[in-house]
């Protein structure tokens, strides 16, 4: 990098830890595609940081889950809102990045527009509008110049709803080298007979945790009093990982419980079959070609706006595939012995099994980018700024 380039100044809002991850990606793929150095201002986490970046208050801030949430804090949102913006216009950046966290960096780009509408704007992870409320593609579209969609699906989902113009530019775990290695490991281990091993994921919050930990315990118990032979391996975060061991003490058999990332990955490579809760992991399973159950309870707040739901289905393995490839089993119909059967199928080595894993192919055939994600990102953001 030559070091007389004059510096690109990125103005970059993030909230969640993956969205300060995705920003720290990109700002190094910037820097080595456009030779120049950036500066960076605005608000992001220890990644960010780590660049350069002096937030502007504390990210955990605007980190927020659910509508509850965003409801209590209100208040302090809309005054973060006001503040953020007029802070990034008067640093005069050659383009704003919107990373993750909605509920806030949207309303900051709508400010920024506001008070300057020469610098453009790129948001970083499309909004579920293909999941819910679909009004709010077109509402971006006069303060958005760019969506980096993350799932392959999103694209035609924008273009469909005449939001912003969407370039998919891939997800981070599909070009994850260690995650690719657990699959390599995958492809290469027969299914044989004898004991097998079983991965539970009750999901990474406490709610998810209460809430299934008993049904699968349950689920075990059936599959054990129907003659499987298995080991159970509980791949957890160390914020509920006690209570994870707590709930599996009534369980008929002591799971292995395993936490960080390199422990997860080692599981998965050695996987015959998972029940997991809805969310990203199935994603990540699916990349790593672990056959699997999708487990969810939603909660009285979540259950009274299911109808605001548009997809067909929750889980992104699906969504992605265009078919059902993994097995949902949703609040009524999380049944042990529903749940206990379909494992059966998954862990032996049946048609049901083989359908599954060709299904789990064309989702990571889907995902495919010639380059990794965070550099086909760092292309369309200077692209979009050569065109200014």
């Amino acid at each position: 990098m030559s070091q007389t380039a004059k510096p690109l100044r990125i103005a970059v809002v993030s909230g969640e830890e993956s969205g300060d991850l995705l920003g720290f990606d990109l700002v190094r793929a910037i820097e080595k595609q456009s030779g120049r150095p950036v500066e960076l201002v605005g608000v992001g986490g220890r990644h960010l940081q780590s660049l350069g970046l002096k937030p502007l208050f504390d990210p955990g801030d605007i980190a927020l889950m659910g509508v509850s949430a965003v409801v209590r804090d209100l208040p302090r949102l809309v005054y973060r809102i006001g503040t953020t913006a007029r802070a990034i216009v008067d640093a005069k950046p050659d383009c704003l990045i919107t990373i993750d966290s909605p509920a806030f960096t949207l309303r900051v780009a709508k400010k920024v527009r506001a008070l300057d509408a020469g610098i453009p704007i790129v948001k970083y992870v499309c909004p579920s509008v293909w999941a819910w409320n679909p009004g709010r593609a077109p509402a971006m579209k006069p303060y958005i110049d760019r969506i980096l969609c993350i799932l392959p699906f999103e694209e035609q989902v924008l273009e469909d709803l005449k939001g912003p113009k969407g370039i998919y530019v891939g997800h981070r775990l599909a070009s994850d080298p260690n995650l690719l290695d657990a699959t390599e490991q995958q492809r290469g281990r027969p299914v044989g007979e004898g004991e097998k091993t079983l991965l539970v994921l009750p999901g990474s919050r406490r709610g998810e945790v209460r809430s299934l930990m008993k049904p699968f315990g349950e689920t075990l118990k059936l599959l054990r009093e129907r003659g499987n032979a298995f080991r159970v391996v509980i791949p957890t975060v160390p914020h509920v990982a006690g209570l994870v061991a707590e709930e599996a003490r009534s369980w008929p058999v002591v799971p292995e419980i395993v936490s960080g990332p390199q422990e997860k990955l080692k599981a998965f490579a050695s996987a015959d079959a998972a029940m997991a809760a809805s969310g990203t992991v199935l994603l990540e399973l699916a990349l790593a070609r672990v056959p699997m159950v999708s487990c969810y309870k939603t909660d009285l707040l979540m259950s009274a706006v299911t109808r605001l739901i548009t997809i067909w289905t929750a889980a992104l393995p699906n969504l992605i595939a265009d078919r059902l490839v993994v097995p949902e089993f949703i609040n009524e119909f999380l049944r042990p012995g529903l749940i206990a059967r379909q494992l059966e199928a998954l862990l032996a080595d049946t048609e049901a099994r083989r359908w599954q894993l060709q299904g789990l192919d064309s989702v990571a055939e889907r995902m495919r980018t010639d380059r990794p994600s965070s550099e086909v990102a760092a292309k369309a953001v200077l692209e979009l700024l050569q065109g200014r």
